[in-house]
């Protein structure tokens, strides 16, 4: 998500695969989390649909833009999270990275915690390292979670039933272009067959990562950071696997977001209406949903033609966004944004342009209850788990 410590800066083609229920699940959200490499990312729990069962627990607007945000309503600053019950139809919690505090949260519609990394197990961190993933995202299978950290220049896979970091990938506050090395990665997805896709920003790629550690697959040329996909990207900081088989890719440069098929072939290049574009999703009719990393900040959905459709954007009051790097559809039409800098993630209903959810203190830091530091990434997560 953002890119530069906590300070607002932003840094193959194979069969699918995934069991019936667990494509009924996503497919309720509005994309599926499966495809695999060769050209396109393997069966990734996606950040516009719900995670898989079995798993963790535990600008203003601009004259003739479309449907602008207006002010929106919100729980007053200093609230703690909203009543489920205003939270709309979808039932399920969220997967937060918790940047500011060091730590991801499993949280519930009520605000409950179910589960949370690091643990007081000896040994969770590996030594001399601290912890600041900006995004996590569970694995298919439900036994380990993803999390990306920009900051520290790695990758780490956690394992749920230990809570342990058991593998690491780039090199520890060290950044880089050779093997083994990243340069500010941001948004790794954990997918079906065991590798892990990520966009390496500042090397302007896209690489799928092998649990051998091997880089398997690249998009785009290592340190060539023009907008001209296929070939090459601009400061890459999204990488969405989709149901088909290929890959949502958000640029820096240019304001671009690029749609890959399965073998790679571009499905639209676009411009979107935004500063700094952030970590595009699909919504279940096709159009692009993507957040405007900027202060004050905004949530745009464009159709495939790059046609605004719809924009939230309040330049002030408790509506406002603070560098939001996240916005992702939910199966009731509603959008959980994370507005990072005003420590809180948010539910907005696109009908009313309101706020209508959130979880955090309006503009108060903090690691107590109902209480989030720079949340800069979250994914959301089904009813009912228990971790």
């Amino acid at each position: 998500m953002n890119e530069s410590g906590l300070l607002p800066r932003r840094s193959r083609r194979t069969r699918l695969l995934a069991a019936g229920a667990i494509l009924g699940l996503v497919a309720a959200c509005g994309q599926a989390s499966v495809a695999t490499p060769t050209g396109a990312p393997a069966g990734a729990a996606t950040q516009a649909g719900a995670s898989l069962p079995g798993a963790v627990g535990g600008g203003s607007s601009q004259p003739g833009q479309a449907s602008p945000g207006g002010q929106a309503s919100a729980p007053a600053a200093g609230s703690p999270a909203a009543a489920s019950a205003t939270a709309g139809a979808f039932p399920g919690g969220f997967l937060v990275a918790d940047r500011g505090n060091g730590r991801l949260l499993a949280i519930d519609r009520t605000g409950k915690i179910w589960w949370r990394f690091p643990t007081s197990v000896a040994g969770a961190v590996p030594e001399g390292q601290a912890f600041a993933a900006d995004d996590a995202f569970l694995s298919p299978d439900g036994l380990t979670i993803v999390a990306n950290d920009e900051t520290h220049e790695v990758i780490d896979r956690i394992d749920i039933a230990t809570g342990k970091i058991t593998w690491q990938y780039g090199h520890y506050n060290r950044a880089g272009s050779g093997a083994g090395f990243l340069h500010t990665p941001d948004d790794a997805y954990p997918l079906a067959n065991g590798d892990i896709v990520v966009s390496d920003i500042e090397n302007c790629r896209v690489i799928e990562i092998s649990p051998a550690k091997q880089i398997v697959h690249q998009w785009g040329r290592t340190g060539a950071c023009a907008a001209a996909a296929p070939t090459t990207y601009a400061r890459p900081n999204g990488d969405t696997p989709l149901p088909d088989g290929g890959i949502l890719i958000t640029e820096i440069g240019g304001s671009r977001v690029v749609r890959l098929d399965a073998a790679g072939h571009v499905v639209f290049d676009i411009h979107v209406p935004v500063h700094y574009p952030s970590d595009a999703q699909l919504n279940s009719d096709g159009n692009i949903v993507v957040a405007d990393y900027n202060n004050p900040g905004a949530v745009v959905i464009v159709s495939p033609t790059g046609k605004l459709l719809w924009r939230y954007g309040p330049t002030s009051g408790a509506g406002r966004l603070d560098y939001p790097s996240l916005a992702t559809p939910l199966p009731d039409g509603t959008i959980v944004i994370n507005d990072d800098f005003r420590h809180r993630l948010v539910i907005v209903d696109p009908a009313t342009n309101k706020i209508v959810w959130q979880y955090g203190v309006t503009d108060q830091a903090g690691s107590g209850a109902n209480h989030l530091s720079v949340p800069d990434g979250h994914q959301p997560l089904p009813a009912g788990l228990s971790f």
